[in-house]
C-alpha cells in the first residue's frame, strides 16, 4: 500500500504551535500551493492546505514565516464524522513526515 503526498508552496500565515497535555509539540501550518494550470481568465490559482506537524517537525516549523517556501512530504489521514442528522462527513488531513526549507 502507498499513502504519500508531496507539496511545495509558500507558508500562508505563521504556524499555530501547541503542546498536548503530555507535552508533545504539535503545529498546524497553512500552505499556499500553486495549481499547475491557469484558469479561464489566464490567472494562476492557489489551493490552501492545512498541514499537521508533530514533535520535532512541529518545533522546526517555528522558523516558518508567511511567504517562506517549503516542501512537505507526508501522508493523508482520513477522518469520518457522523452528525446528529445522520449525515456522514469525510475529511482528509495532511500529516507531515518531513519539512524542507526551500528559500533562504
Amino acid at each position: 500500500m502507498l499513502n504519500q503526498c508531496v507539496l511545495v508552496g509558500k507558508v500562508k500565515e505563521s504556524p499555530i504551535i501547541k503542546k498536548t497535555p503530555n507535552g508533545t509539540t504539535t503545529a498546524t501550518l497553512l500552505l499556499d500551493v500553486e495549481r499547475a494550470f491557469r484558469n479561464s481568465n489566464g490567472e494562476i490559482e492557489y489551493d490552501v492546505f492545512a498541514v499537521t506537524l508533530w514533535r520535532g517537525i512541529a518545533e522546526d516549523c517555528q522558523a516558518c514565516e508567511p511567504g517562506t517556501l517549503v516542501g512537505i512530504r507526508g501522508r493523508l489521514q482520513a477522518n469520518v464524522h457522523s452528525a446528529s442528522n445522520d449525515i456522514t462527513y469525510y475529511n482528509a488531513e495532511i500529516i507531515a513526515e518531513k519539512l524542507s526549507f526551500l528559500s533562504r
